[in-house]
């Protein structure tokens, strides 16, 4: 499995893609919380490309969100993480472009009722921001509550899409 990276520009700052051969296996805000360092995946063997399909597919539909074109993601994603989190991950896909929950109602609609501070903790080690939309859950009284790539990235990601 050949693993690589690119680097682009983005409305909310410059971000680090990662697939891992046809499938983005990561996109993080440079410096957010949980980012791999670059050269942590240069000693595991990745390698720039900035022309591979699914890295210019990634780039190319942020780009499209940031312009309010588009408003769900089709790429094919690998997040890499514990059963329970992809579970969570998974059922974070799951809400809508301009809506937002709590951390209860995933903990709720993943199967764990009663882990929402486990529910949190995945939450904030998603591997594939934006895309996986981890920016539209928010405490149970409706305030912004953690987010890795800084609270007002995700306040600029949410008036982009008209919650805020």
């Amino acid at each position: 499995m050949k693993i690589r990276f690119t680097l682009f520009a983005s409305l909310f700052g410059e971000v680090l893609a990662v697939a891992r051969d046809e499938r983005l296996s990561g996109l993080y805000f440079i410096g957010q919380k949980d980012q791999p360092p670059l050269e942590s995946l240069l000693r595991d063997g990745a390698v720039r490309d900035d022309d591979w399909p699914a890295l210019v597919q990634a780039r190319r539909q942020i780009e499209e969100y940031e312009r309010g074109e588009r408003r769900e993601f089709d790429l094919p994603l690998e997040l890499i993480g514990t059963e329970f989190q992809r579970r969570v991950w998974n059922e974070l896909l799951r809400i809508p472009f301009g809506e937002t929950c709590s951390y209860a109602d995933v903990a709720r609609r993943s199967g764990s009722p009663r882990a929402v501070r486990a529910v949190g903790a995945a939450v904030g080690r998603n591997p594939v921001s934006v895309i996986v939309p981890c920016h539209r859950v928010l405490g149970s009284d409706g305030s912004l509550t953690g987010y890795a790539g800084g609270l007002d990235r995700k306040r600029g990601l949410l008036k982009l899409e008209g919650v805020l």
